[in-house]
């Protein structure tokens, strides 16, 4: 009787302290999926969005453009994250796919510091790539081999990349790597690398070129003198509903947009002063 008596005490006063923590949240959460160019952005709203929203959550993993679309075209991700057109993508059926444009991505080629290179042409660029060069030397640098390293196949920034640099000419072949932060780890430490990653990728550790003249800037992708620049997409599975709106409407609210996305590196849609279609022509934005 005693023991009976001792129990009904402890779970008594087990439910007055749940009472004292506030009511139970009902957890939820979300998957995105994709490209690591992108990832930065979403992974940081993610945060802010599940700080916001109490047992809200946005797990975000990388994996690339291809992996992005696949995923999100077989149903098996809330979201898709991409560099590229869906469209783009052979192999996926884009006319199930709802696109949410939240971001432009700059694009520059980053060496590792002191190779005496600060600018090339795009034809110097491309030559690079498609192994016309072999040493800086040849460039007016140091008499320093060239490393060309790529990203893999199935990466939306070598896709962009591909697209306006090697406009159509095959890269020769070369070590590949996934991700842009191991892009740049490797590019800062193997003296004479050359390869390229989005803009909010660069820091002290490694030298971003300058093309023609025209500096990596958002300024100078804002009105395509610096080409080498995409729409980051956020794709979906037909219209989203539930979190993964509640989500996507964050994504664009004046919040991410007006600071997240600038603070990160990134470029707001509105700033853009010409608009490119999957095709690649331009148009100014009235």
């Amino acid at each position: 009787m005693k023991l009976r008596y001792v129990s009904a005490i402890v779970s008594l006063a087990a439910v007055f302290a749940l009472s004292a923590c506030g009511p139970v949240v009902d957890e939820e959460s979300i998957t995105a999926v994709g490209s690591s160019a992108l990832q930065p952005l979403v992974e940081a709203a993610g945060e802010q969005f599940s700080a916001e929203n109490l047992g809200k959550f946005v797990n975000v993993q990388g994996g690339g453009t291809g992996t992005g679309l696949s995923q999100i075209a077989a149903g098996a991700v809330d979201i898709g994250n991409s560099d590229i057109f869906a469209e783009e993508r052979e192999g996926i059926d884009a006319s199930q796919l709802v696109d949410h444009r939240v971001a432009i991505v700059g694009i520059t080629p980053i060496v590792t510091p002191g190779v005496g290179v600060t600018d090339l042409s795009m034809e110097e660029l491309r030559g690079i790539f498609t192994g016309k060069y072999s040493n800086w030397s040849e460039l007016g640098g140091k008499d320093l081999p060239i490393v060309v390293l790529n990203r893999a196949k199935g990466s939306g920034t070598r896709a962009t990349f591909d697209k306006w640099v090697l406009a159509g000419e095959e890269s020769i072949i070369t070590q590949e790597q996934e991700s842009n932060g191991t892009v740049r780890q490797i590019v800062a430490s193997t003296p004479g690398t050359i390869s390229y990653v989005s803009f909010s990728y660069v820091n002290e550790d490694v030298e971003a070129l300058s093309i023609d003249g025209v500096k990596p800037t958002p300024e100078n992708v804002t009105t395509n003198a610096w080409v080498i620049w995409a729409y980051e997409h956020m794709y979906t599975n037909g219209e989203p509903t539930g979190l993964t709106k509640e989500f996507l409407d964050y994504m664009l609210s004046e919040e991410v947009q007006g600071n997240l996305i600038e603070a990160l590196g990134y470029i707001p849609s509105t700033q853009m002063k010409v608009d490119r279609d999957i095709e690649g022509n331009v148009t100014p934005i009235e």
